[in-house]
């Protein structure tokens, strides 16, 4: 069913105000009908009554937020602990770069160089702090820069020992300073007893952790 609408005096007087910009935007044009039938009575007048009823019985109303889950303390402190961990590692990564290290590389000397003594591949990787599922190709790239050394243990062959060589103690000792620093900014003004009381905390999460 087609509805043909003419602009004329039966425009609404609401609708007033707006016919002028309506007509050129959706195209209308008054026109006259060439032929008038039989009965025909002119351009009836457009009931806006029904909707303005409509109109003023809508109430817009403001979409409710949708409830948030609710967020236990131990996933706060989980999250919290990540993002510090993320921007206090920032600071280092500089400082080990000057020495083409990575993050890792500088945890295995600093374990054989506390260890003081030759230690299997195994027990690295269970002291690091962070695991490096290939173990054997981090220790390959240390060796290779004279870094460490690896042998055979004497009385079982099975087992690969693994020690710190005099240019990795070399190394560690140019950035044993710079690495102390950059703790010390980070860190140093929690003070002495904060610090103690926070390093008893994060042992006590590990101990339950594992």
């Amino acid at each position: 069913m087609t509805v043909s609408i003419f602009w004329s005096q039966a425009v609404p007087r609401s609708l007033a105000p707006y016919a002028a910009n309506l007509k050129p935007a959706l195209g209308f044009r008054r026109r006259t009908p060439q032929t008038k039938a039989p009965g025909w009575r002119g351009p009836r007048r457009l009931d806006a009554s029904r909707l303005n009823d409509y109109c003023g019985s809508v109430k817009i109303t403001a979409k409710s937020p949708r409830p948030r889950a609710a967020i236990c303390p131990e996933e706060v402190v989980f999250l919290d602990l990540l993002r510090t961990t993320d921007m206090l590692s920032r600071r280092f990564v500089p400082i080990l770069k000057r020495e083409h290290l990575s993050a890792t590389q500088y945890n295995v000397l600093r374990i054989l160089r506390g260890a003081q003594e030759a230690l299997p591949c195994g027990e690295i990787a269970n002291r690091m702090i962070t695991r490096d599922p290939d173990i054997t190709r981090l220790l390959d790239r240390l060796e290779q820069r004279g870094l460490i050394s690896r042998s055979r243990e004497a009385r079982d062959r099975r087992t690969v020992l693994v020690r710190i060589m005099p240019k990795g103690l070399k190394l560690l000792g140019r950035l044993d300073e710079p690495v102390r620093d950059a703790h010390r900014r980070q860190l140093g003004h929690l003070g002495a007893e904060r610090l103690g009381a926070l390093a008893d905390l994060l042992g006590a999460a590990r101990q339950e952790a594992v």
